[in-house]
């Protein structure tokens, strides 16, 4: 007798449905109010006004190429840092994964010290306590250096725990399956257990690859020397007057990396959830077509 199937919860009904519809109809138009209210407010005190968006927005103001250049020389910093950020961070905390994995329980304790260590710092003192400590045993290498080591210590935990969570996802019986074949435990991680993982966990991934960009902002705040897209805004503020403005158009262009990012992200899913439904395919048909050949042979 089959058991019945355990539901989080039932469909909603007429009645429920209706209210949800009111219930999101009234927030929005709240919302609506909400910022109607605020741009009237702005255009009261001036933030609508041409001269405070020229310098920004029209490339005819001759400050524009100024700012811009300097908007460009952030942007390549915070990409920078944010790359070597981010592969370093996959990379650490894959092998912090597998190994936190692979040992046993007395041997992985000083791992899991260290990675609840780790991910107990708030990721501002982390920065700034890396940078201090550099600059304590004489191996400061510039804040950008600094900036990089702190956000892949922080990060390679996170990402370490988001590679775990993927492999204890995974049947038990695969990895018997693979020591039954002959591969070893390392082989088994490598091979069965890690693809796996990061093909379920890449939404996961990319949400955290996404966190290591907009931390790199936190080095304006405590690596005052680093020019990234926030100390720049916050000099051009100084500059120019307007930080409204430039705070606005800053947003933006945080805003539309992590969009790319995500559209990277998305199509890096369909291609490997793509091949591997392919793959799965090709070996079904395989499998039929040797059974259809191995009874054609019993027949005859």
């Amino acid at each position: 007798m089959s058991q019945p199937t355990a539901v989080l919860f039932d469909a909603p009904g007429p009645r429920a449905r209706r209210r949800t519809l009111i219930g999101s109809v009234v927030a929005g138009l709240v919302l609506l109010a909400l910022l109607v209210a605020a741009a009237l407010r702005l255009a009261e005190r001036g933030q609508f006004d041409a001269e405070l968006w020229s310098p920004l927005l029209n490339p005819s103001d001759e400050q524009f190429p100024l700012v811009w250049a300097r908007i460009a020389e952030g942007l390549v910093v915070t990409l920078r840092a944010a790359f070597f950020a981010v592969v370093l961070s996959l990379v650490i905390g894959t092998v912090i994964a597998a190994a936190r994995l692979s040992l046993g329980r007395v041997a992985r304790a000083p791992l899991v010290a260290v990675v609840e260590l780790l991910r107990g710092l708030p990721v501002i003192v982390t920065i700034l306590y890396v940078d201090v400590l550099m600059r304590a045993v004489g191996i400061h290498q510039g804040p950008e250096v600094s900036l990089v080591i702190a956000l892949t210590l922080y990060n390679c935990v996170i990402i370490s725990e988001i590679m775990r969570a993927g492999v204890l996802s995974l049947p038990a019986g695969q990895v018997e399956a693979g020591l039954a074949v002959g591969l070893t435990r390392g082989q088994v991680m490598r091979v069965i257990q890690l693809p796996q993982a990061v093909r379920s966990m890449l939404p996961a991934l990319i949400s955290q690859l996404v966190v290591i960009l907009k931390d790199t902002a936190l080095a304006s705040i405590v690596l005052a020397l680093i020019v990234d897209l926030g100390q720049v805004a916050g000099r051009l503020r100084g500059a120019l007057d307007n930080p409204l403005q430039t705070y606005f158009v800053i947003g933006l262009i945080y805003i539309v990396i992590n969009l790319l990012l995500e559209q990277v992200a998305k199509y890096l899913q369909r291609r490997m959830s793509g091949g591997g439904r392919k793959r799965r395919e090709r070996a079904a048909a395989t499998t039929d077509t040797d059974a259809s050949d191995r009874a054609t042979s019993s027949r005859l």
